[in-house]
């Protein structure tokens, strides 16, 4: 499964935009048109690999119902059956903070947690435009070390993620802490690993040690 972003930026290409709106009606407009051209560009790289996608738009209250839920695990399941690749977003045109914010998810990192937890994955790979978990901010301290391993997530373990990450998303490395928390609650062991190195997806998949894993709770319900 996949959970994609820049819908919205997207959608400032499409409408000729310099600038995202301040309106929430407004960035609904700049998400729904951007969701086509999303999907219009996984459709044409993975079809390069004959790989099938299909999108999938996913709220906060459609998720915690517990019927709707079923239904969501289903339909990825029988994707599966097809061999088709689940593209997830959050479903932007509905979900607004202008409609009820308890409804958002409000950044990637979460409903990647939430989705790998719903269907209980094998792991959770979260990109970020560095290494992985820090004990330090490495942009401004060069003795910052990489944590290889977290056992568990704690309150220190937020300390070390500091502020926001990349200019290009809302989430920084507290959010991906806390997806992290998300998942390893539900079972699922999850990495963060830096994104300009894309082949690091085969190393991982070899049992070979890269950015920072988290490691899953054994007393998950």
């Amino acid at each position: 499964v996949l959970v994609s972003s820049v819908a919205s930026g997207v959608g400032l290409g499409k409408l000729g935009l310099t600038k995202k709106p301040d309106t929430s009606a407004e960035k609904r407009v700049l998400a729904a048109c951007g969701q086509s051209g999303l999907m219009a560009m996984y459709e044409s790289f993975f079809g390069r690999y004959h790989c099938k996608v299909a999108q999938v738009l996913l709220t906060k209250s459609v998720m915690n119902d517990q019927e709707k839920a079923k239904s969501i695990i289903k339909s990825f399941e029988e994707m599966f059956n097809y061999d088709v690749l689940p593209i997830v977003n959050e479903n932007d045109v509905i979900s607004s903070d202008e409609l009820n914010s308890d409804d958002m998810f409000g950044d990637n990192d979460t409903l990647s947690a939430r989705v790998a937890a719903l269907i209980k994955a094998d792991i959770l790979v979260i990109w970020s435009d560095i290494d992985g978990l820090y004990n330090k901010d490495p942009r401004t301290s060069k003795d910052a070390k990489l944590i290889s391993v977290v056992s568990k997530v704690t309150d220190n373990i937020y300390n070390m993620a500091g502020g926001a990450g990349s200019l290009r998303g809302k989430g920084g490395m507290r959010t991906k802490i806390y997806a992290a928390r998300i998942a390893t609650e539900a079972g699922v062991d999850m990495v963060i690993a830096n994104s300009s190195r894309p082949e690091l997806l085969y190393d991982l998949f070899h049992g070979k040690s890269i950015g920072t894993l988290f490691k899953a709770q054994a007393n998950h319900i």
